[in-house]
């Protein structure tokens, strides 16, 4: 094997692991972001939390709940109450319900996200439906609970303490039925 035909296999060989390496990186790159969010609370990502803190501050706040869903969905979704003034630190529960508008079982499942953005990093769920496949018989009617608190130490931020409203929002979305048949 001449120099040229090594140079040009080793030159193959590198671009080949490159190209796995991307691949590799784009299917890890949905996990990894989502992980990102979870950490540090970018883009509104709320913390999941096995217990409220039990320090509950004397200062209320009022939560807003939001509800949408994919055009594609024929469901309806909203929250019981639209807002809810809550103690900081205090545990507290929110309820939403979905109802399948369609003749046929449909499976949905929700994302979340908090604003505003620098709320995030305090707000934890303890409970949520959020990520988990709901599948709704037609005509059927679900009542789903979120367990929250919002962590105290948002009032040690110079962004956090002149924070007066939160807003949870949900979207629901359908689950690829592909998905679903193996």
């Amino acid at each position: 094997m001449t120099d040229v035909a090594r140079k040009n296999g080793r030159t193959a060989a590198i671009f080949a692991l490159i190209v796995v390496a991307m691949v590799g990186l784009a299917f890890a790159s949905v996990p990894l972001y989502r992980v990102f969010c979870q950490v540090t609370g970018f883009a509104g990502t709320t913390q999941r939390s096995e217990a409220a803190p039990g320090e509950v501050v004397g200062k209320v706040i009022s939560v807003r709940f939001d509800s949408n869903t994919a055009t594609s969905l024929p469901w309806e979704f909203k929250p019981e109450k639209h807002v809810q003034r809550v103690a900081i630190g205090a545990r507290q529960m929110a309820f939403f319900t979905a109802r399948n508008l369609s003749d046929k079982p449909i499976t949905g499942t929700a994302t979340f996200n908090v604003t505003p953005n620098q709320a995030g990093p305090f707000f934890s769920k303890i409970q949520c439906f959020c990520f988990t496949e709901q599948t709704l018989k037609p005509g059927e009617e679900v009542r789903m609970p979120v367990v929250f608190y919002v962590d105290p130490k948002i009032l040690d931020t110079p962004n956090g303490r002149d924070i007066n409203e939160i807003t949870l929002s949900y979207t629901f979305y359908p689950v690829d039925s592909a998905d679903k048949q193996s």
